[in-house]
């Protein structure tokens, strides 16, 4: 009777249940939206259309710059790489021209580097650009994402009703798994009801979905970004007990290295999106980024934090007068005490960089046997701190700080 239980529940599991076993953190790699767009003149700008060219000069350079070695895995196409029609077997084609190989030529070229595969579709009777979705072929488009090998799947909700999103989402994640090649799978369900007037089921949502999108798409702004941070503080309350290892909440990609971003801004954008345990997307030209930004994407220490195993999304835990300070709970742990990543955010413009001053209790670092505290943008060792110690940092305008309390235990004394 007992083995009879368990042979249900674990059936269970699989039919209602993602259950993929992936995106134990958060996923790293490199998307080609926000940079590329839905560029698909490649007889006038060869260099910069949707093509498997492009995929896989940036594949290269994953691997040859440095990024892969810091754990930026996956290879991403978005929306504009089909044909404008499925072929006469329903199945989807890629345009001819810009792809001639084919997806799965370029899946296995990518995974010959030692990199993962992405692709992008839509919960919908077309994309986002007009593309054929996959309404009426779920199934179908299922088994040929197993088929070319796919590791990653991205499903917007263009063309689509957002009252229907709870049952197209969840079956085609079913669909997903029945596949038998386990594949991420980012969801765009939740923000598409949330504009629709709609309350998501998180509950639902986290169990079908490895990563999900809610809010707007980011533009290559600082704006854009300061929208993204307001948002996920003004309604941390309701997202942030979702994420965790295996589903996460997706702010949207990283856009260092683009044009709308200073270096003291990229900083910041990378330092909230690891506090967020957010994806780790980057959306930039790999070929002519400048090295003081590939120099943030490669920072180990604050990867570390976004990519921290216990997967819990930080808080912002004080504002005012353009004054934030975010806090993550990492590990290690010692007994009940937490370590935590600490970013200190002047959204201040006045021109001059403001000082922030604060002890390590009034942050919630309260473990009697003390902190040892450094800064994962300078590099600088401040030693062991207690919780009545006050710590004062500086911050540029538009800028961040921040630090790292590993959380110490009596046996280290």
């Amino acid at each position: 009777m007992y083995r009879y239980i368990f042979l249900i529940g674990t059936l269970n599991a699989i039919c209602n249940g993602l259950e993929n076993g992936l995106a134990r953190t958060p996923p790293m790699g490199w998307l080609s939206w926000e940079r590329f767009r839905c560029n698909t003149d490649c007889a006038n700008d060869p260099d910069n259309c949707i093509s498997e060219r492009l995929f896989q000069i940036m594949a290269d350079l994953l691997v040859t710059e440095g990024y892969a070695s810091v754990g930026y895995e996956y290879v991403n196409i978005d929306d504009c790489w089909l044909e404008r029609h499925r072929g006469t077997d329903g199945k989807l084609l890629a345009d001819h021209k810009r792809f001639p190989s084919g997806i799965k030529a370029l899946s296995d070229y990518i995974h010959s580097r030692g990199l993962k595969f992405g692709i992008y579709e839509d919960y919908g009777n077309f994309t986002c650009a007009g593309y054929p979705g996959i309404i009426g072929y779920e199934e179908i488009d299922a088994l040929q994402f197993a088929e070319w090998d796919v590791d990653y799947v991205k499903l917007d909700g263009c063309y689509a009703l957002p009252y229907d999103m709870d049952r197209g989402y969840t079956q085609f994640g079913r669909f997903l798994n029945s596949t038998g090649k386990a594949m991420v799978y980012s969801c765009s369900w939740p923000v598409y009801q949330i504009y629709a007037g709609i309350q998501p089921n998180f509950s639902a949502i986290q169990t079908h979905c490895n990563l999900w999108r809610n809010f707007d798409d980011i533009q290559d702004s600082w704006a854009s970004v300061e929208n993204i941070i307001d948002y996920y503080g003004n309604n941390q309350d309701l997202i942030a007990p979702n994420a965790g290892p295996g589903h996460w909440n997706d702010p949207d990609m990283l856009i260092i290295g683009n044009f709308g971003l200073s270096y003291e801004q990229a900083k910041t954008q990378f330092a909230i999106w690891s506090i967020l345990a957010a994806p780790l997307l980057m959306s930039v030209d790999l070929r002519t980024i400048r090295p003081e930004f590939k120099e943030i994407l490669l920072n180990r220490k604050i990867i570390s934090v976004d990519q921290d195993p216990l997967g819990i999304q930080g808080r912002r835990i004080y504002k005012h007068k353009g004054i934030e300070i975010w806090s993550k709970p990492i590990s290690p742990v010692y007994q009940n005490f937490y370590s935590y990543a600490l970013a200190f955010i002047n959204r201040r413009t006045d021109g001059t960089p403001s000082d922030i001053s604060v002890t390590l209790r009034e942050l919630g670092l309260i473990n009697n046997y003390g902190y040892r505290v450094e800064d994962l943008y300078e590099n600088i060792n401040y030693g062991i701190l207690f919780p009545k110690t006050k710590i004062k940092v500086k911050v540029n305008p538009s800028g961040v700080v921040m630090l790292k309390g590993e959380t110490q235990n009596i046996n280290k004394f």
